[in-house]
């Protein structure tokens, strides 16, 4: 860690290069990366544009990513992983671009898994606080409403 939190324009550059290599990121974390260094806004706004020609940036590719992990990996549904790239300033057509990217059968086969699988986890004897408790788990994890009280109907008899 420098003492000085001074960098030179072709530093900064290096050190962006790098952050974006070891992960794809959105212009959001880029310019709070360059904010967080003290960089002016010409010098961020030269970055930025570097970045994005040289190709380290790219939201398109990002928010592909982004959406693919968060619903593979923490088996997110559409509603919090659009709200998450809201967050990250990512724009309308991007997001529609990484949803599309999801299979609709490997969607509905995740949301029935994980249904089941919370499910199994709930140990509520009442059947109104069953569904509820299994609803509310899944609409927080950001599947769409029709989605999942369609499942839990299915599930809970």
């Amino acid at each position: 860690m420098r003492s000085q939190s001074t960098y030179t324009l072709k530093e900064a550059t290096k050190k962006l290069e790098s952050y974006c290599t070891y992960q794809n990121r959105c212009h959001k974390e880029v310019v709070t990366k360059l904010r967080d260094m003290h960089m002016i806004s010409e010098a961020i706004d030269q970055i930025v544009t570097h970045l994005i020609q040289e190709d380290y940036l790219n939201e398109e590719r990002f928010s592909k990513g982004f959406a693919q992990g968060k619903f593979r990996i923490k088996k997110w549904g559409r509603n919090r992983i659009t709200n998450e790239l809201k967050l990250r300033a990512i724009s309308k057509y991007n997001i529609k671009t990484a949803l599309n990217e999801i299979d609709q059968d490997d969607y509905l086969e995740t949301l029935n898994i994980l249904a089941k699988k919370r499910l199994d986890a709930i140990k509520e004897t009442n059947i109104q606080k069953r569904k509820r408790k299994l609803a509310d788990y899944l609409l927080y994890r950001g599947w769409e409403s029709h989605l999942v009280y369609c499942k839990v109907k299915e599930l809970i008899k």
